[in-house]
């Protein structure tokens, strides 16, 4: 009887199901096997209901050929072989709703990027940029609007400041690429000052707010740098709280506004939001101190923690092992007019089907897996 169902009930079933199970249902028989396939390749893949985003966890130094990757709702690891990339690699960011990766190859010394989808194992290099630069900030503005069917939505990767004429110099311009052209086009210039403190100074991705792209850097003592896209190119510089006492900062955004997370020594993790308007800075919350000492082991100090965000979470983290301390939106089943959050703790992966794991510092995306074989701009 399972066997027998029509095409358009399977659809239905397929979109409430997780990708694990997704991809388990795809070798259950024939018949499913052909609708599951014509599922994937339909834009209804990525309509899935109430599926949230996994972390995927990747080596930070670009060692080895692989990834990491937690489902939340099953509280499961999987080990994904990135084999079929011909280079080390190491994460630059994520375009979260279409499953794909944003990569440097961490071989090259010249600054270059690649979009893969580890699920499907596909692999797409982009155009080298105009300018020849290393180590420029990056940052990535995802268009609104509808994908077009079986394609992913559109996206614009700024890069920022590096270093040209073979490390002599830096470079104070700012180039974007474009998915829908598939090209780069110089933006213009920027302050020197900003294009050093970018360079040397930037570990992270930027965080795109309200028309903004922001990026923490930490030269000496943690600020802003921000550059806001809509006003012919205006940079900026903000403050940020406790700003030479943190030992690690972090951008989110959480429900459209720019969220602070950062630590003071033998202090919990703290949250603040950036308030419209003022330029001011608003305490959210604090991560429950047990999670903090669980995170950090025998080190009380926070120099070595991360964090990513994505829409309704906060994640916390430091190597593949250690574990992670999560912010997230709690649903409730009756919508409330203030939503709730609360903190949880997530297991690190230190060993996959009885296989021990060499634990390795990592670096961390959200990422909501896509099974479909063409979803590349």
């Amino acid at each position: 009887m399972w066997s027998d169902l029509p095409f358009h009930i399977l659809d239905n079933v397929f979109s409430f199901l997780s990708v694990d199970s997704l991809a388990r249902a795809h070798l259950a028989c024939r018949n499913w096997h052909l609708c599951a396939t014509s599922y994937l390749a339909s834009p209804l893949h990525r309509l899935r209901r109430g599926q949230p985003p996994w972390f995927l966890a990747l080596p930070s130094r670009g060692r080895g050929l692989s990834c990491y990757a937690h489902n939340p709702a099953t509280q499961t690891w999987y080990h994904l072989s990135l084999d079929f990339f011909p280079e080390p690699v190491r994460p630059a960011a994520s375009i979260v709703a279409s499953g794909i990766l944003l990569l440097r190859p961490s071989s090259s010394v010249a600054f270059k990027l690649a979009i893969c989808n580890p699920f499907t194992r596909q692999l797409r290099y982009l155009p080298a940029p105009g300018r020849i630069r290393t180590n420029p900030a990056l940052g990535v503005v995802v268009l609104p609007g509808p994908a077009a069917s079986g394609s992913a939505p559109g996206f614009k990767i700024y890069v920022a400041g590096g270093m040209s004429d073979g490390g002599a110099s830096y470079e104070p311009t700012l180039e974007v690429y474009e998915s829908s052209t598939d090209t780069w086009r110089m933006v213009g210039s920027m302050p020197v000052e900003f294009a050093v403190r970018l360079t040397v100074w930037a570990p992270n991705e930027s965080v795109h707010v309200g028309g903004s792209l922001y990026w923490v850097t930490s030269a000496r003592a943690y600020s802003l740098m921000a550059f806001e896209i809509g006003s012919r190119g205006r940079w900026r510089e903000l403050a940020v709280p406790f700003a030479d006492r943190l030992e690690f900062a972090g951008l989110v955004e959480i429900g459209g506004r720019l969220v602070l997370v950062g630590a003071m020594f033998k202090g919990p993790a703290r949250l603040w939001r950036l308030e419209d308007g003022s330029g001011d800075w608003k305490l959210i919350t604090e991560a429950p101190a047990e999670m903090g000492e669980r995170l950090l082991g025998r080190k009380p100090s926070w120099a070595s923690v991360k964090c990513v965000g994505i829409e309704g979470a906060a994640c916390l983290y430091r190597d593949i092992e250690s574990g992670m301390i999560v912010w997230r939106e709690v649903e409730e089943e009756e919508e409330e007019e203030e939503k709730r959050w609360e903190w949880s703790w997530v297991e690190g992966c230190s060993s996959i089907r009885g296989r021990k794991i060499h634990n390795f510092a990592v670096r961390g995306v959200f990422l909501h897996p896509n099974l479909s074989p063409s979803i590349f701009p």
